[in-house]
């Protein structure tokens, strides 16, 4: 069974008026043609579950990787996942304009009106910053669209061994996306791959991580959220 945000009211129950309209004029063929436009509507909304632990299954080799009593696969402290269903259009340093100040390696992930639009966190951790700030609607696969559209700033930090790490990431409307929904606030603790709130309709996220986080994706590259491994620490020791 495929579950639907709630988020999805609202267009849905629009998109559906011109086939009642239809329906009750009688025109069924009508009808049931334009009952299609709700349908897809919903299934743009679709919320399926994730596994955030199937991600480290990647890493069976992987001294940091350990199982929980249940034999399940335990997410380590290094592993940062992908934020959101869609492809990779960039991978590498961070790009001037785009990253925040500092030193940064930059994922920018593109999500087409096909993809799933549930968000996740990349990281988990404490929310330190949400910020949330309005902007133009420019496609989301140009440039300039990180720092003119319609966005919010989350950042994650989490103590691993006595330091500090930090990982930024951004939910970014488009073309078509004209809304940015964030279910977080900061302050709130995250697990990685939670669930943090969703864009409609076409869109963009980007995730900074620090200098010495491995990428381990590229672009053109499909991913999956709360799944696809994105990015490594250097082993800790010990997952936690």
């Amino acid at each position: 069974m495929v579950t639907i945000d709630r988020e999805a009211a609202p267009a849905t129950a629009v998109a559906a008026v011109p086939a009642l309209v239809a329906a009750l004029a009688g025109r069924r063929g009508a009808a049931l043609a334009l009952g299609l436009l709700p349908a897809a509507i919903a299934l743009f909304f679709r919320d399926p579950d994730r596994r955030p632990d199937r991600a480290a299954s990647t890493f069976l080799r992987d001294p940091d990787r350990r199982a929980d009593g249940g034999g399940h696969t335990t997410l380590d402290a290094d592993t940062v996942v992908s934020p959101a269903d869609g492809k990779v259009m960039y991978a590498g340093p961070g790009l001037d304009g785009v990253a925040p100040e500092g030193e940064w390696q930059q994922v920018s992930i593109f999500l087409s009106a096909f993809d799933v639009h549930i968000n996740r966190a990349p990281y988990g951790g404490r929310l330190t910053d949400v910020t949330y700030r309005q902007g133009k609607w420019l496609a989301a696969y140009k440039h300039e669209s990180a720092h003119l559209n319609e966005r919010t700033d989350l950042v994650v930090e989490r103590e691993v061994d006595g330091h500090t790490r930090v990982v930024h990431f951004r939910q970014i409307v488009g073309l078509m996306a004209r809304r940015v929904v964030t279910r977080v606030a900061a302050g709130d603790e995250v697990t990685t791959g939670q669930r943090i709130g969703l864009m409609k309709f076409g869109s963009r996220m980007d995730v900074f991580v620090p200098p010495e986080v491995r990428l381990l994706v590229h672009a053109g590259q499909r991913v999956v959220a709360g799944e696809t491994v994105i990015a490594r620490w250097p082993s800790s020791g010990a997952p936690r």
